[in-house]
């Protein structure tokens, strides 16, 4: 088994049944979780745990998905702090955020899944790109 590592916008298009990507990340999380484990980045628990707090989603729902969906959340330290300047220097349209998501991706996963298109544009990764909203 593979590690996967999701995408902020994938969590909550993956959560809320309003959201735009709702159809095209439910498919492509449960397509990923029959034969990978699921990572977050800590940047994407502080992201959805935020947006409950403003009550953007339900967070008894958002605390549940992680403990019983998510496998890793994954820390940020110095290597993933390095690659992220070095993806935000290389494209300065990806926000600091993500470039901190994406760098961890790429040091600790097989693929991200993302419904972000700025992404397609990072090159150098060591890890794979599946762009969602492309599904």
């Amino acid at each position: 088994m593979g590690i996967a590592l999701l995408d902020s916008n994938t969590v909550i298009g993956f959560l809320d049944a309003d959201d735009h990507l709702h159809r095209v990340a439910d498919a492509a999380v449960r397509a990923a979780a029959t034969e990978h484990v699921f990572a977050v980045s800590v940047v994407t628990v502080a992201e959805l745990l935020t947006g409950a707090k403003l009550g953007h989603h339900d967070e008894r729902t958002v605390r549940r998905f992680f403990a019983r969906t998510i496998s890793r959340r994954i820390p940020l330290d110095d290597r993933a702090a390095e690659r992220a300047a070095e993806l935000r220097a290389a494209q300065k349209t990806l926000k600091m955020p993500d470039a901190l998501i994406l760098a961890t991706a790429d040091l600790n996963a097989d693929f991200v899944l993302t419904g972000d298109e700025q992404w397609l544009k990072a090159r150098g990764l060591n890890c794979k790109l599946r762009y969602i909203a492309g599904v």
